[in-house]
């Protein structure tokens, strides 16, 4: 009698379907990544495109607008000629500032105000023509003789008003804790700009208090950072033993850097003769107060806040030389916020795996 063939019918184990769900998982993390990496580099190429576009036009000229063509900074005889004030909008120790017209579209132009400070204002346009980049508001002529400067128009103004800002419903969108660390990067990365100029190590010395140092940046409309104002940039040139002082009187306050305030106690009177120059460190104590203004109380900004720790921690070191570079503090907060974003994007991943 002959034996009918058994055919068993295999099914999966119960022990197969981890394995499954498992592998499944590790290929959703995969494109995840992928698409993250995709996500930066489109990020970061775009801010270095923008960086080559502007170096695209010759020392002397300037691109404006959806203008493809460089134009070369207008003269005295241009600014006399074509510039309109419409009304004055600031003014400060050195300069009075007018929102102005030229050719149909807004302009600024900023007039000195204290005969007494013109080599202060001359500095601020030294440092200006010298520094032109992505990071600098763009020059579009000046007038020595009559002590005129004409720069680009923001119309989101200083960073003073950002979280006015941010609460207006046609930005309400960006106040996230996203755009508010990508605000903060912009800011260290101006900073390691001026620590690494063309000019050498310079020091923003106009960062006595926080409103101070708002004032000196400008919010673009497609919110990014640029510093405005350069009248106080002292060069630090440690082969040739040059440090320098930010202005002639005593500084006090937390904001300031231990370094920048009277060393020898309230017996002493302070004397400016008396008073040890420093280094760029000063910029990198700052770094901690002026980010956590960016990050505001948004959701989720203190978990940044949590990741920013220990290079915070760095920066408020006493000692300037155990600060880290602003290159450093940029690095740290580029990592945090490609990290963030990752675990925004696969939240539960950690756990799961």
């Amino acid at each position: 009698m002959e034996k009918k063939p058994h055919f068993v019918r295999r099914e999966f184990l119960p022990r197969d379907v981890p394995s499954i769900s498992l592998a499944l998982l590790l290929a959703a993390v995969l494109l995840l990544n992928a698409l993250l990496y995709l996500y930066l580099n489109k990020f970061y190429t775009s801010l270095g495109r923008v960086e080559t576009e502007r170096g695209l036009c010759p020392f002397g000229h300037f691109r404006f607008g959806a203008v493809k063509n460089c134009s070369p900074w207008l003269s005295c005889e241009a600014i006399n000629r074509e510039v309109r004030k419409l009304k004055c909008v600031g003014e400060g120790a050195v300069k009075k500032v007018f929102l102005s017209e030229w050719k149909e579209k807004k302009v600024v132009l900023s007039q000195l105000t204290n005969s007494e400070l013109k080599e202060d204002f001359l500095h601020g346009l030294k440092m200006l023509k010298a520094l032109q980049s992505k990071h600098v508001v763009r020059l579009l002529g000046y007038c020595e003789q009559q002590f005129t400067i004409l720069t680009e128009y923001h119309p989101l103004g200083s960073l003073r008003g950002l979280n006015e800002t941010l609460h207006i419903p046609k930005y309400k969108g960006m106040n996230t804790w996203h755009r508010r660390l990508m605000l903060a990067i912009d800011y260290v990365s101006v900073i390691r700009y001026l620590h690494s100029s063309p000019l050498g190590t310079l020091v923003m010395c106009d960062s006595n208090d926080l409103d101070k140092v708002l004032s000196q940046y400008l919010l673009t409309s497609d919110f990014h950072v640029l510093v405005n104002d350069l009248d106080a940039l002292p060069l630090v040139n440690r082969s040739a033993g040059r440090l320098v002082k930010c202005g002639h009187r005593e500084l006090r306050g937390e904001f300031v850097a231990p370094e920048q305030r009277w060393p020898y106690g309230e017996d002493v009177p302070f004397q400016d003769d008396l008073m040890p120059p420093y280094d760029e460190k000063t910029d990198i104590w700052k770094i901690p107060d002026v980010s956590n203004f960016f990050l505001g109380h948004v959701e989720g900004s203190d978990i940044v806040r949590l990741h920013l720790f220990d290079i915070h921690a760095a920066c408020k070191k006493k000692d300037p030389a155990e600060r880290p570079s602003a290159q450093e503090v940029l690095d740290t907060y580029r990592k945090v916020l490609t990290l963030l974003i990752r675990e925004a994007a696969m939240p539960g991943t950690r756990e799961m795996l």
